[in-house]
């Protein structure tokens, strides 16, 4: 089959590669009709994430067709349409239980965290959906068949931008009438956006420093900043709002604008990454609010300001969202019409293109929001 996979730092490939079988009795094949490219691929892509090998398969945002079933699957038949969230849960583990799905106790061997579909082998060695088919383990779990009049466009999202964003919101706590920033307009803030919307929050101001995407956050009818013009943005979005956001959702992760300093220690494998959305969260908070990290972080941070949120009572909550939990949900929202998240679609290509829509998607050319991959 044909997929997209890993071809060195800073390099992705279309390549012929072996097809997935069925290894045990609750695993599906799945026969991908669309896929996407997420944010947190490119730190995959960038070295950020350790694990990666040649070949590897990308793409944790997949939907599809079932082509095979394990003879332990009771939910699922063959010609089933279904969405498979990002995380890979048993279903039955302490975590599972208590539905925390991304932190499934038996479907990583190599790491802390549960498994995710092609994320590293850290992160549990699952080849990704960014292919013609994919293999999904504990099928009786994850997958969900989707309603036949939805089409692909309406419910990919529900793999993972969806009910992440809709995370971010709930663990950060937003409510009527509060004061929210959302750091980062790539496709988990426009999200986060909207749904802070339909939470009522009194003012919202979304930051990044793309202009087609605060273009795009400001089509909401949000207050947008480019945090390039202003010395420090999150003193000034303390003054603006007269103490401080009550919450702030940080979707930018450890590819925000980096210092030469993190660069250089993020080389050496002294800093995971970028911490600019981590410092700007730190000045723009009011006290005692609360402060979710939703965007991806690598394993370890020089000079984190913890003084500052320590000094404020400042709650903060983060991690991978149990995507798993949420999607009928999600599902139900999209059917009643509640929610539509088909504006943030800028490019559907094939898979053939898939190097050319990682470069628009990285450097953030053609006014590349989110590209769908067709195989």
């Amino acid at each position: 089959m044909k997929a997209i996979v890993y071809d060195g730092l800073q390099k992705v490939e279309c390549r012929t590669v072996e097809d997935p079988r069925l290894e045990k009795e609750d695993d599906i094949i799945v026969k991908v009709t669309s896929a996407a490219i997420c944010g947190s691929d490119l730190h995959l892509v960038h070295g950020l994430v350790k694990g990666m090998y040649d070949g590897y398969v990308l793409g944790h945002e997949t939907m599809g067709i079932v082509e095979e079933v394990g003879k332990g699957v009771k939910n699922l038949t063959k010609g089933d349409r279904v969405v498979i969230p990002f995380p890979v849960a048993c279903g039955h583990c302490e975590f599972c239980n208590k539905g925390e799905f991304s932190q499934c106790d038996n479907s990583n061997d190599y790491g802390e965290s549960g498994g995710l579909f092609g994320y590293s082998k850290y992160h549990g060695n699952y080849a990704g959906g960014q292919a013609e088919y994919i293999r999904v383990p504990y099928a009786n779990v994850g997958p969900k068949k989707v309603p036949d009049e939805l089409t692909d466009e309406q419910v990919l999202f529900v793999t993972d931008v969806l009910p992440t964003s809709y995370w971010g919101t709930e663990i950060a706590g937003v409510k009527a009438g509060d004061t929210v920033v959302v750091l980062g307009c790539g496709p988990i803030g426009l999200m986060t956006i909207k749904w802070c919307i339909q939470k009522g929050a009194g003012r919202i101001i979304a930051v990044d420093n793309v202009s087609y995407r605060l273009k795009h956050a400001k089509g909401y009818g949000v207050e947008a900043l480019n945090f390039e013009e202003y010395e420090q943005v999150g003193a000034h979005i303390k003054e603006i709002t007269h103490g401080g956001a009550h919450c702030v959702i940080d979707c930018v992760g450890l590819d925000g604008k980096t210092s030469v300093m993190e660069k250089i220690e993020t080389a050496l494998k002294l800093q995971g990454g970028s911490k600019s959305a981590i410092e700007i969260a730190s000045q723009c908070i009011r006290k005692a609010g609360t402060a979710a990290f939703v965007g991806v972080y690598g394993n370890k941070y020089n000079n984190f300001p913890l003084g500052n949120f320590f000094s404020k009572n400042i709650t903060l909550k983060m991690g991978q969202c149990p995507a798993t939990g949420y999607v009928d949900l999600m599902l139900q929202k999209i059917q009643k019409g509640e929610f539509d998240a088909t504006d943030i679609i800028t490019h559907k290509l094939s898979l053939e293109e898939g190097s050319h829509a990682y470069s628009i998607f990285d450097k953030k050319e053609d006014n590349c929001i989110k590209v769908i991959l067709k195989p």
